[in-house]
């Protein structure tokens, strides 16, 4: 069990797609780093599918406990909206992370980027967005944090700093180039902040200047991602329920189905500066 005395209860909505499988397979990881618990869900659109979708996710069930032994699996069905009801859930039982495929931006999709995107903002809990690239066998090593203008920088760092305890893992803070005086002065003192906050918990850490400015920071934080290996990108959801963001695509979407596959970790912002609710022993 872990100091607060609660288990971390990770939600895994599921199509029974290659994604999804693939979501699962982190979760479970986490969960057993994590001593946590998995919670898979499907949301059906009519009562009369209830129980054909139970037997399926008892299947699933069954394989989950397989492939990661000692980790408690759950199953929730429900009847209503995918995008309703997995902040729902969440909150029901209590989930302090969700954990969910998305297809990318092409073919036939369960949850495209945008779609993700709109199931991310109903929910406060945050996200963990994966494609089809596995979790490898010690977590997530490797964390890139972009750290922008915003002044959430806080918020998420209290999350990174948890995860990066847990697996050990060196986290890259990366900020786009500010030639404004004003605004690159901010970004300095957004990374002095970071790297203070990091320094006290003994956690690894680097920081990179990008050679692109904010127009371009997405390409730069993948980029940035794929030298250093990253297994996780961890960004604030900034769009706040409107997905189309003020340019056309938020840089959210972008990053979410970004072509390495490196899976994503999306939170929304709170009022309050505390932390995620992520809780580790």
């Amino acid at each position: 069990m872990n100091m607060s005395g609660k288990t971390n209860k990770i939600l895994v909505p599921t199509d029974f797609t290659k994604v999804a499988d693939n979501a699962m397979g982190h979760a479970l990881r986490l969960a057993k780093h994590t001593a946590g618990e998995v919670y898979l869900l499907h949301v059906v659109a009519k009562q009369e599918e209830v129980d054909e979708t139970r037997r399926k996710l008892e299947l699933e069930q069954t394989r989950a406990l397989g492939m990661e032994t000692g980790v408690p699996v759950h199953k929730l069905v429900r009847v209503g909206s995918i995008f309703d009801d997995i902040g729902d859930a969440a909150s029901e039982i209590g989930a302090n992370l969700i954990v969910m495929g998305t297809h990318g931006m092409r073919g036939m999709q369960f949850l495209t980027g945008s779609r993700a995107l709109r199931v991310i903002t109903s929910s406060s809990v945050p996200f963990i967005v994966v494609q089809e690239r596995p979790i490898k066998e010690g977590g997530y090593d490797s964390i890139v944090v972009p750290l922008d203008l915003h002044k959430e920088t806080r918020q998420k760092l209290t999350l990174v700093a948890d995860m990066a305890k847990h697996f050990n893992s060196k986290v890259h803070l990366i900020t786009p180039k500010e030639d404004d005086e004003f605004l690159h002065k901010q970004l300095q003192n957004h990374i002095r902040f970071a790297n203070q906050y990091l320094d006290e918990r003994g956690i690894q850490h680097d920081a990179t200047i990008a050679d692109e400015d904010s127009s371009d920071f997405v390409t730069a934080v993948v980029k940035h991602a794929v030298a250093v290996d990253a297994d996780l990108i961890t960004i604030m959801n900034l769009a706040q329920g409107n997905i189309f963001g003020v340019l056309g695509v938020p840089y959210e979407q972008e990053l979410i189905t970004n072509e390495a596959q490196i899976p994503v970790m999306c939170m929304n912002p709170r009022e309050t500066a505390t932390g995620g609710g992520w809780t580790f022993q």
